[in-house]
């Protein structure tokens, strides 16, 4: 039998180049022409998952794109962790801005990766975090230190929702029983600091369609005298914040957490260097609701972020034309207590009522989540927290997370188990963005680390019986 370290070690070549072939499968799910390619990628995943130990792998079909399942059961009295992950990925766009095509995957040297980063679509969020615990489990079961039952779902929808993981859920709840949910699609602080997400902000996205005249008009002709949807479209949303930041949608802040001096003084002690956080990002001054710091802004407050807008002419030169329509999708990241269907309902009441009459707005809901809390005093936690102290050295520090995983809150509603946050990525992945990669050493530090929570939790565990 060998220890992690040693297996990673011996490993870590294949290790790289399997997870580069599950990068090169363009697994869009967004994007209906790339269908053939999730499932080649569930099939991929599936097939990973026989080869690392599971006794059972099969994909399971949904109104969407398929969940694949998987399980390795050493004894039914014994604890059980469901992993879960998501196979599908961002798209690409825009392709310009990628130095190597988003699906071609390179290694390369960073200042923060000097042992080499794998560049692609997909590398960090969530396909390399997601197969850590693949080859997790492979080492556990080749080296007989597998200390419990373990099951994987793997999905092919988060990057649009999850809109059909409940439906699967809801069918499947004896299937998927366990004892802890155990996630690696979040982040740490950094290399040298672990972190636990123990925090995560809800998500509500909207588009919006702001028409005008019956078609395009020269704006010539009527300009001036028809109102333009995009003029219109950028002045309601300009007005959803205000001079100080603030989100103007009545009723937005009514059920907003609230943290105490205290809470915030606590969360203050994550090492965080605003300097290199604006050098990072190029920018000349950071932006954000007054009265609350960079991190707080990005983790424990709400915020409205337009994430793209367009409408009339947008080709090569010049073309005199007042649209008839103009768009914009509009997300809102969520905070504990904030329902995330209220506030689409405040959302999208507030836009019409705001829409001057010389236009007519249609507001849609595309998908959303709750926001979620995991309490620290608990045995999952203390588990985690013992994983990291052992493979790092010291311990975690917890962190709220700006980011959103709707599907955590669902977990617990559903199948009424907590779950546990150990993701390995950086802020400085660039993931949704173009470039996005995984570091080398996070890739196999994060499968030298998740075999140890297996060990504690299982010791935890059995010592409550």
């Amino acid at each position: 039998m060998k220890d992690t370290k040693t297996y990673v070690e011996e490993n870590k070549q294949r290790f790289i180049d399997e997870l580069i072939e599950l990068l090169k499968i363009p697994s869009i799910s967004a994007n209906s022409n790339y269908k053939d390619d999730m499932l080649k990628t569930a099939e991929a995943v599936k097939k990973s998952l026989l080869e690392a130990g599971c006794d059972v792998a099969e994909i399971n079909e949904t109104p969407g794109h398929p969940v694949v399942y998987g399980e390795k059961i050493i004894d039914p009295d014994l604890p059980t962790v469901l992993v879960y992950g998501h196979y599908d990925v961002q798209p690409p766009d825009p392709l310009d801005l990628w130095d190597n095509p988003p699906f071609e995957p390179v290694i390369k040297e960073t200042r923060i990766h000097p042992e080499g980063a794998i560049f692609a679509r997909g590398a960090c969020d969530d396909k390399g975090q997601m197969y850590m615990h693949v080859k997790a489990l492979e080492y556990m079961t080749k080296n007989d230190k597998l200390p419990c039952n373990i099951k994987f779902m793997i999905e092919g929808e988060e990057e649009v929702g999850s809109a059909h993981l409940g439906w699967f859920i809801e069918r499947n709840k004896e299937k998927l029983k366990n004892d802890v949910i155990l996630i690696s699609d979040t982040g740490m602080i950094a290399k040298d600091t672990p972190s636990i997400t123990t925090g995560l902000r809800g998500l509500s996205y909207m588009e919006v369609e702001v028409t005008g005249p019956n078609r395009d008009l020269h704006s010539g002709l009527y300009g001036g005298a028809v109102a333009n949807p995009i003029n219109i479209l950028c002045k309601m949303i300009a007005s959803l914040q205000d001079e100080n930041n603030h989100i103007t949608i009545p009723g937005f802040y009514d059920r907003v957490k609230e943290y105490s001096q205290e809470e915030r003084a606590k969360m203050a002690e994550a090492p965080f260097d605003l300097k290199e956080y604006r050098e990072k990002l190029n920018i000349d001054e950071v932006h954000g609701e007054e009265g609350y710091s960079t991190l707080e802004r990005a983790s424990i407050r709400p915020t409205l972020d337009v994430n793209g807008i367009w409408g009339g002419y947008t080709g090569e030169g010049a073309k005199t034309v007042l649209p008839s329509k103009a768009y914009a999708k509009i997300s809102m990241r969520l905070v504990s207590d904030q329902d995330w269907k209220e506030i689409s309902a405040l959302f999208k009441d507030h836009f019409e009522k705001i829409a001057p009459k010389s236009v007519k707005v249609n507001v849609n809901t595309h998908h959303g989540g709750q926001a979620y809390v995991t309490p620290i005093d608990t045995l999952e936690y203390q588990a985690a927290n013992d994983a990291y102290a052992e493979a790092f050295g010291k311990d975690p520090i917890p962190q709220h997370s700006g980011g959103s995983i709707p599907i955590v809150a669902l977990f617990e509603e559903e199948l009424k188990s907590k779950t546990i946050l150990m993701g390995f990525g950086l802020d400085t992945d660039a993931i949704h963005s173009p470039n996005e990669h995984f570091g080398i050493w996070n890739y196999l530090k994060g499968i030298e680390t998740i075999p140890l929570f297996y060990k504690h939790f299982t010791k935890l565990k059995q010592a409550e019986k």
